[in-house]
């Protein structure tokens, strides 16, 4: 039997194929939107690091030999500390002591500009340094090394051979894929500072993107006493080419023979240039509590 549609379909009904079929194209197109998205964001990860990074659960075993990959991140973290080496930047450093109730009772800021002179000779310039008000503790030299080489960690070829390093898992860290190695020294040499704790090495460029860990080893000798405190520092991807370390926090006891003191520590790397040229930072990808 043949007949006009709206005949085969009366008025109430023909109403209700219409609400349906929009309804079934809104949801077409959210679906679309939201797909749309999902690869948005992974196109951009790449271009940021983590300043403050969670983990999302476990992927795949590595398809590469461990020791293989522990080569690769090696010799690519070697490039990158000679690459940083081209680089001028700013660094904020800021310890604070906290009382009981996690105030501030006392802090030592120093801010100073890595940067070059004419003739290419790279040297820090101090920029900003309040008077401390320290009372409870004072800085030794060894905090101050620790700041230029341990939290932001570079664990190149040459210094395999120091560390034991230990494959922990392959898990997502925010939008990166990362080999996760923990990580210390095979010895303590006299007058030597070494790094222990875990690294976070991103899956597709073989760079470290955060570090968790602490310098050793404290030392207490002769009535002396110079512990150091658990940090994080996360980097970011400069230039598309290397993970810069942009952030370094610690919010950690420090326990001495005469008694506990906590303490706040951050570190900022900012505004890095290569040596002649402006160099932008990607926007960083919002990975977990802002930082302090």
């Amino acid at each position: 039997m043949q007949g006009t549609l709206d005949e085969q379909f009366p008025k109430n009904r023909w109403r209700v194929a219409i609400a349906a079929l929009m309804r079934l194209t809104g949801l077409m197109c959210l679906c679309a939107l939201c797909a749309f998205s999902t690869i948005s964001a992974r196109q951009q990860a790449p271009a940021a690091a983590p300043n403050s990074a969670s983990s999302s659960g476990s992927l795949p075993p590595p398809s590469i030999p461990i020791d293989q990959i522990i080569q690769r991140f090696a010799a690519r973290e070697a490039e990158f500390k000679t690459e940083r080496g081209n680089f001028t930047y700013t660094q904020t450093f800021v310890i604070q002591t906290l009382d009981s109730s996690g105030r501030s009772d006392g802090e030592y800021k120093m801010t100073s500009e890595i940067v070059f002179t004419p003739s290419g000779k790279r040297y820090e310039k101090v920029t900003n340094a309040p008077t401390p008000t320290l009372e409870r503790i004072s800085l030794s030299q060894q905090d101050l090394d620790d700041l230029e080489h341990v939290q932001p960690f570079v664990l190149t070829t040459n210094e395999l051979s120091k560390y034991d390093i230990k494959y922990v898992d392959h898990e997502r860290l925010d939008e990166l894929g990362t080999y996760v190695f923990e990580v210390g020294p095979k010895t303590i040499e006299k007058n030597q500072r070494y790094f222990q704790g875990r690294v976070w090495v991103d899956d597709k460029d073989f760079e470290i993107v955060k570090t968790d860990g602490k310098a050793v080893p404290d030392i207490r000798k002769k009535g002396q006493e110079n512990v150091f405190p658990r940090f994080e520092t996360f980097r970011q991807n400069v230039e598309g080419n290397y993970w810069f370390p942009t952030y370094t926090r610690s919010n950690d006891v420090l326990h001495f023979t005469s008694g506990d003191i906590p303490i706040r520590m951050t570190v900022r790397y900012e505004n890095y240039k290569r040596f002649g040229v402006t160099v932008k930072i990607g926007a960083p990808v919002k990975t977990g509590p802002e930082k302090q």
